[in-house]
């Protein structure tokens, strides 16, 4: 079957004046409140609206407060990653090459989904690192996969050159407008669920979907950014006043770690993300395993990271904080009895396999 202009390119026809002003050149496109508050009905029909739940922070282990859990791995393709990919597929009309993206594997997925819903071909460039969980997802929605370096900067530079070869429509994971806007409507639905909280933890990699939160309360509410110790990309931008490369390691690395922060959201951050905490490996593993234990909910290491700053006190909220964490990702290779393992291990042949 061939490439053809999908259906909802004429959509945006009839879209409000606001939702209209997204087709402009990126460069003019502003990343605020208003501009996710246009795309969320573009995206309504395409992304689940993901539930939150209240749950007594003493199931793991803290002091008595209620915990807010944004559920965001119930999104299609376990991540919150098809938000920024429908944007970007809605408002970036695609040439007859198709689309091309790199990824540690989430966005990928996102992007092969988004295009199999759509119609429109697509190419994915990861790295070696990434979970057989999220390949096997991008295969199953029909894009191309290509295997490239040992590093997400490996797969993007690879991606660029795909680009540059077919005229493909690039679209990045975290370094574009149009992917921090959907991502950001994670915010907007958290508002909507839970209006009284006073502190979000968001896991970080390249940033979007923290760039788009904080765009989303631009400073009414906490921010606090949690990243792996050995992936501090945020945290050494902030530092340093600027994106910076930073190590990318660590048993996230496969959603957690490119080289460095986007350009894009670093602004953003630096205005409205309160902090950016560390967490160690350990700490992302044991948070693994307390929501096994205690919801029964399995998550990638990416997606428990956020939950990690709580357990591991790196976070301490003060007397009466009403906090919310983000469960941003579900795409992983897991479980034995009693264990959380890292699925890159050597006792990978003997994991079950969920939700690939």
């Amino acid at each position: 079957m061939g490439w053809q202009l999908p259906n909802c390119l004429s959509y945006e026809i009839v879209l409000t004046p606001m939702q209209a002003s997204l087709i402009i050149p990126e460069t003019q496109r502003p990343v605020d409140r208003d501009q996710i508050e246009a795309v969320e009905p573009l995206v309504r029909p395409y992304v689940r609206h993901t539930p939150i739940i209240t749950v007594a922070a003493q199931d793991f282990g803290l002091d008595a407060l209620p915990l807010v859990l944004k559920l965001e791995f119930l999104q299609h393709t376990g991540s919150f990653k098809p938000r920024g990919a429908f944007v970007n597929l809605l408002t970036r009309p695609a040439p007859p090459a198709g689309v091309a993206a790199a990824s540690g594997g989430n966005h990928g997925a996102a992007i092969a989904y988004a295009a199999m819903r759509l119609n429109i071909r697509a190419t994915i460039f990861v790295p070696r690192i990434t979970s057989p969980a999220k390949t096997e997802r991008i295969r199953g929605y029909g894009a191309e996969l290509v295997v490239a370096g040992g590093q997400y900067a490996d797969a993007l530079a690879a991606s660029e050159e795909f680009v540059a070869t077919t005229g493909a429509l690039a679209i990045h994971a975290y370094d574009r407008a149009e992917t921090i806007l959907g991502q950001g409507t994670v915010g907007l639905e958290i508002e909507e669920d839970a209006p009284n909280i006073d502190t979000l933890l968001v896991a970080v990699g390249g940033g979007g979907l923290i760039g788009g939160i904080a765009a989303w309360y631009a400073g009414r509410i906490r921010i606090v950014a949690v990243e792996p110790e050995l992936a501090p990309t945020l945290h050494a931008a902030l530092a340093a006043g600027r994106p910076v490369d930073a190590p990318a390691g660590g048993i996230a690395a496969d959603s957690l770690a490119p080289r460095r922060v986007g350009e894009l959201m670093f602004p953003i951050a630096q205005r409205f993300v309160e902090r950016s905490v560390l967490v160690s490996d350990e700490a992302i593993r044991s948070a693994q395993q307390a929501l096994w234990e205690a919801l029964r909910v399995i998550a990638e290491p990416g997606g428990a990271a956020a939950l990690a700053a709580l357990l591991s006190g790196v976070y301490r909220p003060d007397p009466g904080e009403r906090v919310a964490v983000l469960l941003c990702g579900a795409n992983t290779t897991v479980v034995l009895p009693g264990e959380v393992r890292n699925e890159r291990s050597a006792d990978h042949v003997s994991q079950i396999a969920v939700e690939k």
